[in-house]
């Protein structure tokens, strides 16, 4: 899986719009949407709130953690842990990225924002590694993942896989050849 698909799972997830026009229910695959009266909340798909922002149709209420002072608690208290934290969204960077690139005027202290997200991104990929690292070095058959998102898991989940698949090569090229039994057909 590549950056965009982990993008486009992410923009099912549903944010607060504030439409400036009226509509009727509209009746998806994905579900029902709406109605849509003016000024009313209603929660929509991101999809959907990225094309009615672009439209003008709508303004954009940011997530409750889209907050520069609760972002700030979440990259203080992973740089804190030597574990991964679980995070406000399993899409967090995906919806912020997409959020700020639309609807930067809808979210107070934007650039903070952005910069929070990228320091607690840094922190957690950084993590990812030395935990990579570790685990390569140790020799371990199994990892335990909790906490990270799809976009994270996907950063380092080809570069490690083939690492470990030539580390396999490695070692059963280093056993005697009586005892290395060969798989292929």
């Amino acid at each position: 899986m590549d950056p965009a698909e982990a993008e486009f799972l992410a923009e099912k997830e549903l944010v607060t719009v504030i439409p400036n026009f009226s509509l009727d229910r509209i009746y998806l695959i994905g579900g029902d949407l709406g109605p849509f009266n003016p000024g009313l909340p209603v929660e929509v798909p991101l999809w959907l709130a990225v094309n009615l922002k672009q439209r003008q149709k709508c303004r954009l209420i940011p997530p409750e953690w889209m907050d520069a002072e609760k972002l700030e608690e979440i990259r203080d208290q992973e740089r804190k842990e030597d574990t991964f934290t679980p995070m406000p969204s399993p899409y967090y960077m995906e919806l912020t990225k997409l959020l700020l690139n639309y609807a930067s005027d809808s979210i107070p202290k934007a650039d903070e924002i952005r910069t929070l997200v990228k320091d607690t991104w840094d922190t957690r990929i950084a993590k990812l590694r030395l935990s990579a690292d570790s685990f390569v070095r140790q020799q371990e058959a199994h990892a335990k993942l909790d906490n990270l998102t799809l976009m994270e898991i996907n950063t380092t989940g080809t570069f490690l896989t083939q690492a470990l698949d030539h580390m396999y090569k490695l070692r059963t090229n280093l056993q005697p050849a009586e005892s290395a039994q060969s798989q292929d057909f």
